[in-house]
């Protein structure tokens, strides 16, 4: 089958968050190895992934020039960031897959991911990227255009645009490299973001996309039948922290939403999850599913994942449905 697969930060750096070339190398080599077996197996694999670490890299490197050189852009560390992580991938495949003795080759893009000039986020951005800077470091950045916002003892933070996900505009692309065999890297860090001008001409713009929701729209894109979002657990969990703590097994999206709406799952990691592999499920009627790089190679099946299905296909497994009462709502 057509499979998208995005691969979450701790895919990319080392288990302590670390991001050295060393320790993005060796994760990247070990995540490899799953996905290499999906694709002996005869599945169309396309890749996506986050950046977090790696544009949190340049930005730092932006700020300590900033007095002598002008701050790269988002779109341009967006671009670089894909072709470097694009080149790891390739790399650790085309091993993975050689000590498998399969002739499938691999190939990186450099996408782009069309969001409108009008989306409020842009007028209110609210995104924190980066580290903290004092009062003087932030003020150089500033005087670069950049917005930045003080936080109190933590001290200045720059905060973006966060625009919804419209369109991957090279997905052509990637279809084109499926059609040839080729296992592909698309659509990185959520895209590189750009706006369409009235003349129909494209520019880059300062913001940052979900990436989730953007493999979501590229996995509808592609006619996939599977959008795997793979983390660093193995099933969504309902009352993550306490006793009553429960892995959900096969759900409708219906119900997934009822658990996100109460609560269930935190905003910055499980719950950006859980809405794009709902809007994959409700703009496709394929199956999504939310499982661990360990338990990859028999998570299509759900034998160690979470499967979201349409609602008629979840109301049929009740006995994976989570009732109002297993478990404590968290609030975050």
């Amino acid at each position: 089958m057509r499979v998208v697969i995005a691969l979450g930060g701790n895919a990319m750096t080392a288990a302590d968050g670390r991001a050295r070339p060393e320790d993005q190398r060796a994760a990247i080599e070990l995540a490899a190895e799953p996905i290499a077996e999906l694709a002996v197996t005869g599945h169309q694999i396309v890749l996506t992934h986050g950046n977090g670490p790696q544009v949190g890299n340049l930005l730092v490197k932006n700020e300590i020039a900033a007095s002598v050189v002008p701050p790269v852009p988002l779109d341009w560390c967006g671009a670089q960031t894909q072709a470097t992580i694009g080149l790891l991938l390739m790399n650790a495949l085309d091993r993975a897959l050689g000590r498998r003795a399969s002739p499938i080759r691999t190939a990186a893009l450099i996408s782009r991911t069309r969001v409108s000039a009008a989306d409020p986020a842009f007028s209110t951005p609210t995104k924190p990227i980066g580290r903290y800077l004092s009062a003087a470091e932030a003020r150089t950045m500033i005087e670069h255009g950049q917005q930045w916002e003080d936080r109190g003892e933590l001290g200045w933070r720059r905060v973006v645009a966060s625009p919804e996900p419209l369109e991957c505009l090279d997905s052509a692309a990637a279809l084109a490299l499926l059609a040839q065999g080729y296992v592909v890297v698309c659509s990185g860090g959520g895209g590189i973001p750009v706006v369409a001008d009235p003349d129909g001409s494209l520019r880059g713009v300062e913001a940052v996309i979900d990436k989730d929701l953007t493999a979501a729209l590229l996995a509808v894109s592609l006619g996939a039948e599977r959008l795997v979002i793979a983390t660093d657990v193995a099933n969504v969990v309902t009352g993550w922290g306490t006793d009553a703590a429960a892995p959900v097994r096969t759900i409708g999206v219906q119900r997934l939403r009822a658990l996100a709406a109460r609560g269930e799952f935190a905003r910055g990691s499980m719950a950006p999850k859980v809405e794009a592999a709902c809007r994959f499920v409700e703009q496709s009627a394929a199956t999504a599913v939310i499982t661990s790089l360990e338990a990859l190679g028999d998570g299509l099946g759900g034998a160690r994942a979470t499967l979201v299905v349409s609602d008629s296909a979840g109301d049929n497994v009740a006995e994976n449905q989570v009732s109002e009462g297993d478990s404590g709502a968290r609030s975050d």
